[in-house]
C-alpha cells in the first residue's frame, strides 16, 4: 500500500507498549493475533465500531469467526476483485484491523470473471438461495441449542453400559465443546455469505451514482434503499405492540420504572384474566423475538433480553408513558418511502439517455431487493445464535466450577477457547480415574490476574490508528461502513482549528441541542434521560428501545452504510456517526447541537 509521511503519525504497533498492571495480557489471546514485526509496514484502525471494548479471553473468538468467515467469503467462495477481506491484531485488549485489498491489475482482472459468475448466480436465485438459507441458520441455532454437555456424576447411566456403545459419557466431553466452537464458526460463514452480496449490490449502485451524479452526497444515495423492513427491528416493534396492550387489557399500572421484574411479572400472574392473557402474549413473544442482544453480539456479558429481561421491561414503561400521552411510537417508514422515491425521481430524471435509466432502475432493483439482509442476518447471526452459544459455553463453566476448576460461571470466559479445552481434558482425565483435577491451583490466579488487567486497560485511550499514514483511503467497505476517509485520517491526527466543533457523517438529518449522555459500556445504557443527547463509540440495532427517549444520537465509528447510520435513519433520529472521538472529546453532561444534515456536532458549553 502505498503511503506518505504526515507532519503527525500514527504510533507504530512495535511502539505501542503494555499497560501498567495489565502485562498478564500475552497469554489471553491466540498467538496469531498478536502484532508482528512487518505489520510496522501497514496501516491498521482501531475497529471500536464491532469492540468497543477490551476484549475478555475467550471473547476473542468473536473477532476470529468475523473475520475468517468474511475473509473466506470475500477471498474464496466469490472472489471480491479488489478485496481479500482484513486482517486483525489484539494489542491491550483492542481490535486493529486493515484492508487486505488486491491492487493488481491482472489479479483483478481474473477475480473479477470468477466474481461475476457466482454473485449473478445468487442474484438471480436470490429468494430460493435465502430461503434455504434460513433453514440453515435455523438448523444451526437449533443445533447449538441441543448440544448436550455429560453431567459426570460417580457413575455413568447404566443405560450407556446398556447400549452397549462401548464409551462412557466422559468422552463425549471435549467432542460437545469442539462442536459448540466449530458450530459457532459456521455460524459466520453463513453470515458473511449473503451480506457481502448486498453490500456488493449496494457499492455497485453507489459507484454508478457518483459517476452520474458528481455532486452527489453518500447521504442522498443511502436514502434511495431507505424505508426497509428488517428483522432487527421486530424486537422493539414487539416490545411497543406488548405496551399497547397492557394499555387495552386495563393492566398497564403494573409497569413502573424501576420495578423489580419478577416483582411485576408477579403481580401480572395475580392480575385476573388480563394479566394472565398479557403474560400469555409476553411469552408466545420471547421465543424468537428476545433474542436479541443489548450489545451488539461480539461479548458474552452483552445477554439476551430472555437472559436479563430488564431492559425490555424499562423500554415497556417508556412506552406505555408514551403511548398514554398520545405519542405514536410507529417509525416514519411511510415518510421515508415517499422520501426515498421523490429522490430516485430526481435524480432519473438527470439522466441523459434510456440507456442510463436502464442501469440506474435495474441496479436500484437489486439493491433494494437484497439489502434487507444487510440487517436481518444480526438477528439470527449475532444476536440468537451468538446468545445460544455464550450460554453454552457458560454450561461447560459450570461444570467446571463445580468440579473446582473454576470459582464461578463467567470464570470461563477469562480463558481463552484453547484453554478452556485444556481445563475439559483435565476434567475428564481425572473423571476417567478418579482422581483429582490438575488444575484446581492453575487457573485461578491466572483468572484473577486477567480480570485485573481488564479492568486496567478499560481505562486506556487507544490510539485511532496505527503504522504509516495511507496517500488516500479507497476501499469503498472502510469508508461506507467503518466511515474512514483521508478527512477522518487527518481530523485524527491534527488538533482540530475549533476544539468545540467535531464534524462526521450526517447519518439522520435534523438539528437538535441537549445534554450530553457519554455511555462507554452497554451496562452504562440506564443513565439515559429523556432528551438526552447519546454520545457513544456506535450504536447497535438492539438499542432501538431508547430512541424514543433520546434527542439524538453520536457515534465515534460508522459511515453512512453503519447499522448505526441505518438504525438512525430508520427510526428519524438525528444523527452523527463516524466523529472518530466523540467520547474523548465531550464530556458528559456537556451541552452539545447535532446538525444530522452537515454531520458537525459543537460543544455549546
Amino acid at each position: 500500500m502505498p503511503t506518505h509521511k504526515l507532519s503527525h503519525t500514527f504510533p507504530l504497533p512495535s511502539e505501542i507498549e503494555k499497560v501498567p498492571g495489565a502485562d498478564v495480557t500475552a497469554g489471553m489471546y491466540p498467538y496469531f493475533t498478536q502484532f508482528r514485526p512487518e505489520d510496522d509496514g501497514c496501516f491498521w484502525f482501531y475497529n471500536k465500531m464491532h469492540f468497543p471494548e477490551p476484549m475478555p479471553a475467550f471473547d476473542a473468538i468473536t473477532a476470529e469467526g468475523a473475520y475468517a468467515g468474511l475473509g473466506v467469503m470475500v477471498t474464496r467462495m466469490f472472489a471480491v476483485p479488489t478485496s481479500k477481506g482484513f486482517e486483525h491484531r489484539i494489542v491491550n485488549g483492542r481490535i486493529y484491523i486493515a484492508a487486505n485489498s488486491v491492487t493488481d491489475p491482472d489479479e483483478i482482472g481474473r477475480r473479477v470473471k470468477e466474481f461475476e459468475d457466482r454473485a449473478f448466480f445468487y442474484f438471480g436465485n436470490w429468494e430460493r438461495l435465502y430461503g434455504e438459507w434460513h433453514q440453515r441458520i435455523m438448523g444451526l441455532i437449533r443445533g447449538m441449542e441441543a448440544i448436550e454437555v455429560p453431567e459426570l456424576g460417580e457413575f455413568d447411566k447404566a443405560s450407556v453400559v446398556k447400549e452397549g456403545r462401548g464409551f462412557s459419557e466422559g468422552q463425549l466431553l471435549v467432542q460437545a465443546y469442539d462442536q459448540a466452537i466449530e458450530n459457532y464458526f459456521m455460524m459466520w460463514q453463513y453470515h458473511s455469505e449473503f451480506l457481502i452480496l448486498g453490500y456488493g449490490a449496494y457499492l455497485t449502485f453507489f459507484e454508478f451514482c457518483k459517476k452520474a451524479f458528481p455532486e452527489i452526497e453518500d447521504r442522498t444515495i443511502a436514502n434511495m434503499v431507505a424505508g426497509v423492513d428488517s428483522l432487527m427491528f421486530r424486537p422493539d416493534d414487539e416490545l411497543k405492540r406488548l405496551a399497547a396492550r397492557a394499555i387495552t387489557l386495563g393492566i398497564d399500572s403494573e409497569f413502573k420504572e424501576g420495578a423489580d421484574v419478577a416483582q411485576i411479572l408477579s403481580r401480572l400472574a395475580q392480575a385476573g384474566n388480563a394479566g394472565r392473557d398479557w403474560l400469555d402474549e409476553f411469552e408466545k413473544t420471547r421465543d424468537p423475538w428476545f433474542n436479541t442482544s443489548m450489545g451488539d453480539g461480539f461479548y458474552h456479558h452483552h445477554r439476551r433480553w430472555n437472559d436479563d429481561l430488564r431492559m425490555p421491561f424499562s423500554a415497556l414503561v417508556n412506552y406505555i408513558a408514551q403511548l398514554k400521552s398520545g405519542k405514536t411510537l410507529e417509525r416514519p417508514t411511510a415518510q421515508l418511502k415517499v422520501q426515498r422515491n421523490r429522490i430516485i425521481a430526481e435524480y432519473r430524471a438527470l439522466l441523459d439517455t434510456d440507456s442510463d435509466r436502464t442501469v440506474f432502475d435495474q441496479m436500484l432493483g437489486l439493491a433494494h431487493q437484497v439489502f434487507p439482509y444487510v440487517e436481518d442476518h444480526k438477528f439470527y447471526c449475532e444476536h440468537w445464535l451468538t446468545g445460544v452459544f455464550f450460554n453454552k459455553i457458560r454450561e461447560f463453566g459450570e461444570l467446571l466450577r463445580k468440579n473446582d476448576l473454576l470459582d464461578d460461571v463467567e470464570d470461563v470466559f477469562h480463558l481463552n477457547r484453547s484453554e478452556v479445552r485444556e481445563a475439559l481434558s483435565d476434567l475428564r482425565l481425572a473423571w476417567s480415574i478418579g482422581g483429582n483435577v490438575a488444575g484446581k491451583n492453575h487457573w485461578r490466579p491466572i483468572i484473577a490476574a486477567r480480570k485485573k488487567a481488564l479492568k486496567e486497560l478499560a481505562n486506556w485511550m487507544a490510539p485511532n490508528a496505527l503504522g504509516p499514514v495511507p496517500a488516500s483511503i479507497t476501499d469503498p467497505m472502510v469508508i461506507m461502513l467503518w466511515g474512514v476517509t483521508s478527512d477522518t485520517i487527518n481530523s485524527w491526527l491534527s488538533q482540530a482549528d475549533n476544539p468545540n466543533e467535531l464534524k462526521g457523517f450526517g447519518a439522520s438529518p435534523g438539528v437538535v441541542e441537549g445534554a450530553a449522555r457519554v455511555i462507554h459500556t452497554v451496562d452504562e445504557i440506564s443513565r439515559l434521560k429523556d432528551g438526552d443527547i447519546l454520545v457513544c463509540a456506535v450504536t447497535a440495532p438492539s438499542w432501538a428501545p431508547i430512541f424514543g427517549k433520546i434527542g439524538a444520537a453520536v457515534s465515534d465509528i460508522g459511515g453512512t452504510m453503519s447499522h448505526a447510520a441505518i438504525v438512525a435513519r430508520e427510526y428519524g433520529l438525528p444523527a452523527v456517526v463516524g466523529t472518530g472521538d466523540g467520547t474523548k472529546r465531550i464530556k458528559d453532561g456537556q451541552r452539545i447541537r447535532v446538525d444530522g444534515s452537515s454531520g458537525r456536532v459543537t460543544i455549546l458549553a
